[in-house]
C-alpha cells in the first residue's frame, strides 16, 4: 500500500508540470549526503512517520462471490493507517527552492483526496477515499526539527504532508459448495461392494428403482394398535 500511495503522489505532482519543467521527485531521505549529491532542482517527499487510525478499524469479514454467485472467499475489513511526509524542494537558490516549493503547495491544497484515476494495485481496487492533508496541525508525528536532527542536516523550509489510506484485509479461500451426496453400498460379508446409491440433499423425495429420487416421499402406515388383554374381540 505504502508504493501504491508513494506512486499516487508522484503522479499527482507530475501532473503539476513538475516532470515537464525538468523537476525530479524523489522519495530519499534527505541526509546531508544525498544533498551534496544532487544536481537537479528536485522535490523531496520523504516518509518518516507511520501509524495506524485505531478509531477506524473495523471488525467482521465480508464475502467475495465469483461470476455464478458462488462463495469463493472471506475478506477482513481494510486497516487505516497515517502516512506522514516531509516535502522539501531543492535547487541551487533559495528563490527557487521557494516558488518549487509555492507550486507544491498549490497543488497539494488544490485536492482533499488522491484523484481515483492517480490510484494503482489494491487502492484502485479497493475503491475507497485516500484522503490528503496539506500543512495540517495536531499531529502526532515527530516534528519538523527533530526529523532534521535525526537525519544530521540542517532544517529547511519544508512541508507537512498526512496521507490516510487503506491497507487490504487479508482474504481467506471459502471451502467449495457441496454439489454431491454421500454414497452408500451395501454388502454381504465377503463380496465385493457395488457400485452403490448415492444420497441426494433433498428432504420430500423418494429413492426411484435407479437410486435417483422421483417424488413426494409418502407418509407411513401407522403401526398396528397392539391387543390387550381384555379387549373385546370383533
Amino acid at each position: 500500500m505504502i508504493h501504491e500511495v508513494d506512486e499516487g503522489l508522484r503522479r499527482l505532482l507530475g501532473e503539476s508540470g513538475l516532470e515537464a519543467s525538468g523537476v525530479d521527485v524523489v522519495f530519499d531521505a534527505p541526509t546531508r549526503d544525498w544533498a551534496a549529491r544532487r544536481s537537479a532542482p528536485t522535490v523531496c517527499v520523504f516518509l518518516y512517520d507511520i501509524r495506524e487510525d485505531a478509531v477506524r478499524r473495523g471488525s467482521g469479514s465480508g464475502e467475495v462471490y465469483d461470476e455464478d454467485g458462488h462463495l469463493v472467499a472471506r475478506r477482513s475489513p481494510p486497516r487505516w493507517f497515517e502516512l506522514t511526509y516531509l516535502v522539501t524542494a531543492w535547487a541551487t537558490r533559495p528563490q527557487d527552492e521557494h516558488r518549487l516549493l509555492s507550486q507544491v503547495l498549490a497543488t497539494l491544497v488544490s485536492t482533499d483526496t488522491l484523484p481515483a484515476r492517480l490510484l494503482t494495485g489494491t487502492l484502485a481496487e479497493l475503491g475507497l477515499t485516500v484522503g490528503l492533508d496539506t500543512a495540517g496541525t495536531g499531529s502526532d508525528a515527530p516534528a519538523a526539527s527533530d526529523v532534521w536532527s535525526a537525519m544530521g542536516g540542517e532544517l529547511k523550509a519544508s512541508l507537512s504532508l498526512r496521507v490516510r489510506a487503506p491497507l487490504a484485509g487479508i482474504t481467506k479461500a471459502a471451502a467449495p459448495p457441496v454439489t454431491e451426496g454421500l454414497v452408500v453400498r451395501a454388502t454381504s460379508r465377503g463380496e465385493d461392494a457395488g457400485p452403490g446409491r448415492r444420497l441426494r440433499y433433498t428432504e420430500t423425495s423418494d429413492p426411484g428403482p435407479d437410486g435417483g429420487y422421483t417424488g413426494p416421499r409418502e407418509r407411513p402406515p401407522a403401526p398396528a394398535r397392539r391387543r390387550r388383554r381384555g379387549d373385546r374381540q370383533p
